[in-house]
C-alpha cells in the first residue's frame, strides 16, 4: 500500500532543519520502507523550505508512523503538523 506523509515545519525552522538535514537525508537512504518519491515542501516563494512529504510503500500505516517517528526531524522537533494517509496511487508518468 501506498502512504503520503505530509509534514509542516514550525515556523521559523529553517535552521533547525537544516541543522537535521545530513542525518534526516542518511536516515531516508537507509529507510526500512520503500521511498517512491521525498522531497521538501517550499513557501511561496519558491525557495524557502516550510515542510515535507513522502510518497512511501509499506505494508500498513503502523509501519509508516514507526518510520516517521524514528525520522531525525521528528527527534527534534521539527514538524508542527504531521498527516500521514492512505494513497491510491492510480497515474504514474514518471519514466
Amino acid at each position: 500500500m501506498h502512504y503520503i506523509i505530509h509534514c509542516l515545519d514550525k515556523p521559523n525552522s529553517v535552521g533547525k532543519r537544516l541543522e537535521n538535514y545530513e542525518a534526516h537525508k542518511a536516515y531516508l537512504s537507509s529507510a526500512t520502507i520503500k521511498m517512491v518519491i521525498s522531497g521538501p515542501l517550499l513557501a511561496d516563494d519558491e525557495e524557502t523550505m516550510i515542510g515535507s512529504c513522502f510518497l512511501v510503500e509499506a505494508n500498513n500505516l503502523q509501519e509508516v508512523e514507526a518510520f516517521n517517528h524514528a525520522d531525525p526531524f521528528f527527534k527534534a522537533d521539527l514538524w508542527a503538523q504531521i498527516s500521514i494517509r492512505p494513497f491510491n496511487k492510480r497515474v504514474d508518468n514518471r519514466a
